[in-house]
């Protein structure tokens, strides 16, 4: 150990960093700031979409904003007809396929972040186990299933490039 730090007084500051960092991942995931947890475990997916509000009571609540959601629709909708001339071809392009993956993605996020915080406040201690695994295990589970998802979509597109070859 002598040779990693040059001083005890090192050593302890490096312990205080370590210490500050983990009281930061608790607050994380335990949803103290439920807006904040989010953003860090969608990578800043939902920012844009959610806003905090105080109640009443004091207590903080997460609302998902409409207006944005319903803004960032009618601007691919209203993209689409300009170039293209039918709805039909909307629900094919990237953009309608965008929009669904993208609402897709908020209610899965919305869905899990309030069970998980509901589980994890509540005082059985099977109902907190469940809102930590969810915290934890949820977003693995979701990339597993989008990465098998894209492995699929590959090798379909494959087996019927080669059917037409």
């Amino acid at each position: 150990m002598a040779n990693k730090f040059g001083s005890l007084e090192e050593l302890r500051r490096k312990k205080a960093l370590l210490k500050k960092d983990i009281s930061e991942m608790e607050d994380l995931l335990t949803f103290e700031n439920t807006k904040e947890s989010l953003s860090a475990l969608t990578h800043g997916f939902t920012d844009k979409y959610l806003k905090e509000e105080m109640q009443p009571d004091g207590e903080m609540k997460v609302e998902i904003k409409t207006q944005e959601i319903m803004k960032e629709v009618s601007n691919s909708v209203k993209e689409t007809v300009l170039n293209r001339d039918s709805i039909v071809g909307f629900a094919r392009s990237e953009a309608g396929s965008n929009l669904v993956e993208n609402a897709l993605k908020i209610g899965a996020v919305t869905f899990v972040g309030n069970y998980a915080r509901k589980s994890i406040l509540n005082a059985s201690w099977k109902k907190k186990a469940i809102g930590l695994a969810l915290i934890y295990l949820a977003p693995i589970a979701l990339r597993f299933i989008r990465t098998k998802l894209e492995e699929y979509q590959k090798n379909r597109t494959t087996s019927s490039m080669e059917q037409l070859i």
